[in-house]
């Protein structure tokens, strides 16, 4: 049976009142408008700031100015183990062991690090695919491994064209490109979410067909983790990264993270090796010889930046507490009920491009104005105005993410009446 929805404050508060993840909203900052707090969709961009996060850095700071070095060793969360004082909660997010994933660097080092282990091209397979419209950082850094190779992204950037109304790809032309071109893949780097139409992709089915075909598989969770339910592990890709500062609220240029699977986890593949990524147990004999940490600890280049990693232990402890399933089981009910907003009430303004069906995407609606792009430029900053924050992306897309952990069904409903007005 399909929801019941209204469009009225009286239902969008009730509802609201009823949300068992409904305290979680007094955990962040929301940004004010005119006095009150604004309406903010933009946690697909950037997410909003745990309230805690001061309080952790703070503490940090306060190490540091009376103990010194000795912060290392001692505190309530001492530096040298910083980094995996976020490891299970991490592992716990992304449905991984806890020793397949590291948090360190930031999405595109991350994404640079892990080809220099994973794509190895050969005279006979050194293509990559990608997504046609691919985000500039996966785009940007599979043409500049390729060319470092001494291939031409002419003939070896492969990518996968849209076959869908509004941009999005079917797992149809995902299996019709790797059964003809899967002989000379090397690589497969597609999105867990992609950016522009926040279509969510099956990660486990897309590993499978590629490893038929005999290509390595990595994805880019950027606009995925913290965002849709996600099992690693099982999925059997060979790695993944991903930005924190995102739904992950780790706040600006924050810490990012990365997925080894366990099976390479002793693999003695090519890397660009750090001293902090050497064993952890002989770390300090400052041997010439690198040996890695098994795991993904071991692309690790240096020691963590403890200052930005303070606001992500926040942040995944917060998430621990509400529990992905349960704020998935939100974010499905209050990106339909923005959903039926848009159909039912402005079918005559906007039009979304996100697909429909519930498992193929996470909080984002990608909302085309009717009109044309000027148009959409003027209700966007009509939006702004307003105090409704979503975010544009070109050609004529207003991306707004409903994020479970602060998100409301008012803030839904208040998106709904702007457009309205603006229409008037």
């Amino acid at each position: 049976m399909s929801p019941v929805y209204e469009a009225t404050t009286e239902w969008a508060q009730a509802h609201d009142a009823a949300d068992p993840l409904g305290a979680f909203r007094s955990e962040f900052l929301i940004p004010p408008h005119e006095g009150r707090d604004g309406h903010y969709f933009c946690g697909n961009s950037l997410g909003l700031q745990p309230r805690a996060a001061r309080a952790a850095v703070n503490a940090e700071l306060d190490y540091w100015g009376e103990l010194g070095v000795e912060g290392h060793f001692k505190g309530r969360l001492p530096w040298m183990d910083y980094h995996e004082f976020v490891r299970d909660h991490l592992a716990e997010l992304v449905g991984a062991q806890p020793n397949e994933v590291v948090a360190m660097n930031t999405l595109g080092v991350n994404l640079h690090l892990m080809m220099v282990s994973f794509y190895r091209p050969t005279p006979d397979r050194h293509a990559i695919l990608i997504e046609a419209g691919a985000f500039p950082t996966d785009r940007y850094a599979v043409e500049s491994q390729i060319r470092y190779h001494g291939f031409s992204p002419a003939l070896s950037l492969i990518e996968l064209e849209s076959d869908e109304p509004n941009g999005t790809i079917s797992m149809g032309a995902i299996e019709r490109v790797l059964t003809e071109h899967g002989s000379r893949i090397a690589l497969v780097m597609l999105p867990g979410v992609q950016y522009r139409s926040g279509q969510a992709f099956d990660l486990q089915a897309i590993t499978e067909l590629a490893h038929k075909q005999g290509c390595t598989v990595g994805f880019d969770l950027a606009h995925a983790v913290g965002n849709v339910p996600l099992q690693l592990h099982d999925s059997g890709a060979d790695f993944a990264i991903w930005c924190s500062y995102k739904y992950l609220n780790g706040g600006p240029g924050a810490v990012g993270g990365a997925f080894v699977h366990d099976r390479h986890a002793r693999a003695t593949l090519p890397r660009f090796a750090g001293w902090w990524g050497h064993d952890k147990s002989t770390r300090f004999q400052m041997g010439p010889e690198f040996v890695p940490t098994p795991g993904a600890d071991g692309w690790q280049l240096s020691n963590p930046p403890i200052l930005s990693l303070a606001p992500l232990q926040v942040s995944l402890e917060i998430f621990h507490r509400a529990g992905m399933q349960r704020l998935r089981e939100k974010s499905l009910k209050l990106t339909g009920y923005l959903e039926w907003l848009v159909q039912s009430q402005l079918p005559d303004a906007l039009e979304i491009v996100t697909p429909r069906e519930t498992e193929r995407r996470g909080a984002q609606l990608s909302i085309r104005v009717l009109g044309g792009r000027s148009r959409g430029r003027e209700l966007f900053e009509y939006l702004i105005n307003r105090g409704i924050i979503g975010d544009w992306r070109e050609p004529d897309v207003i991306r707004i993410s409903p994020v479970p952990l602060y998100n409301q069904f008012a803030d839904c409903l208040a998106f709904a009446s702007a457009v309205r007005d603006w229409q008037m």
